[in-house]
């Protein structure tokens, strides 16, 4: 290590109450595999949120079972009742929360408390809301996961990952992370640290942004739901209200009576929005999402195609006139 990444680890972990140490990553991706191989053996059984993000279910689907470590899936507002779920080769539960593409806030709170009753580790991606907004260990959680890519680093230059845990499972995690040779470099780490010190201005002001150009979307025709925890009508909104300190910049809407084609002319039509799976920076993002190839516990009835927006840091009236251009171009497209 160095001074440059010691003093970034050390930031975060400060920024996470009841905190022993955090280690970083290469990515984010790097980040949640390794900590699910720093707390999992063959054998064990891993319950994930059928929300996740898709790599996390595509390392314990493909990887750990190679392992002969066993995947399965939950409703994501199960809450207490995750209970019933858990068996004697239960070992973890990875949550995510809101999740990925369509946003339901969990009842972190309520699933820490039943895993911990039962011995089982409970670990959170928690790069939506980061510790500012969210501070996982004070909500029970054990290992909070981040894609500092994201939020942390801020401007879109840098891939990184950063994972905070207790004393419980520090030197599991630490461990695990040198025998994989899991390291940044320390340039990137100083990128990182800038991005930190303006981290709390661009979560109000993306916060601030999204949730204009939401209720604006909301008052569409062109529009059926808008997934956003902030919105009363989403999924766990009232939980979020409860935990949560604030919003970040990601939200998802449908279209109504819309298709794959004129959801592609909507997005195609945008110039202020870019397209990309990552998020966090400065810029806009739109992307086309379909959640119902990704579920496996719950069923996603689809009433129309979803766009998943990235609100960046430009003006919300440029953004919003930019989308009600695209809405122009969506309608042109349908039969």
């Amino acid at each position: 290590g160095s001074p440059t990444q010691w003093s970034l680890a050390e930031a975060l972990t400060e920024m996470e109450p009841g905190a022993a140490g955090t280690m970083l990553y290469p990515s984010g991706v790097a980040a949640i595999s390794c900590s699910l191989l720093a707390v999992l053996n063959p054998g064990d059984e891993i319950l994930l949120t059928d929300s996740s993000y898709d790599p996390s279910r595509s390392f314990a689907d493909a990887f750990l079972k190679r392992m002969g470590i066993t995947a399965r899936y939950y409703d994501p507002m199960i809450g207490a009742d995750i209970t019933g779920l858990f068996g004697p080769k239960t070992k973890a539960v990875l949550m995510e929360s809101p999740g990925s593409l369509t946003f339901e806030i969990q009842d972190v709170p309520a699933i820490c408390k039943a895993a911990r009753a039962a011995s089982i580790v409970t670990l959170l991606d928690n790069t939506w809301a980061t510790s500012r907004f969210f501070p996982a260990l004070e909500h029970g959680v054990d290992i909070a996961i981040t894609a500092a890519t994201k939020y942390i680093v801020g401007h879109s230059d840098v891939m990184m990952g950063a994972v905070t845990t207790h004393s419980s499972y520090w030197t599991r995690l630490r461990r695990t992370a040198q025998q994989l040779g899991q390291v940044v470099s320390p340039d990137d780490a100083y990128l990182a640290g800038r991005g930190l010190r303006t981290l709390d201005v661009r979560l109000r002001q993306h916060e601030a942004s999204a949730l204009k150009v939401a209720h604006w979307l909301k008052g569409r025709p062109e529009v059926g739901r808008v997934f956003h925890p902030a919105l009363p009508d989403c999924p766990g909104h009232e939980i979020w209200k409860r935990d949560f300190k604030g919003s970040s910049g990601l939200f998802s809407f449908e279209l109504s009576d819309g298709d794959d084609k004129s959801r592609a002319a909507f997005i195609d039509a945008l110039s202020l929005f870019g397209i990309g799976y990552s998020w966090g920076g400065f810029e806009s993002l739109a992307l086309p999402v379909d959640p119902g190839k990704f579920r496996s516990a719950t069923e996603w009835i689809d009433k129309g195609p979803l766009v998943r927006l990235n609100i960046g840091l430009e003006d919300p009236e440029d953004l919003i006139a930019d989308l009600a251009k695209g809405f122009e171009h969506y309608h042109s497209a349908q039969p």
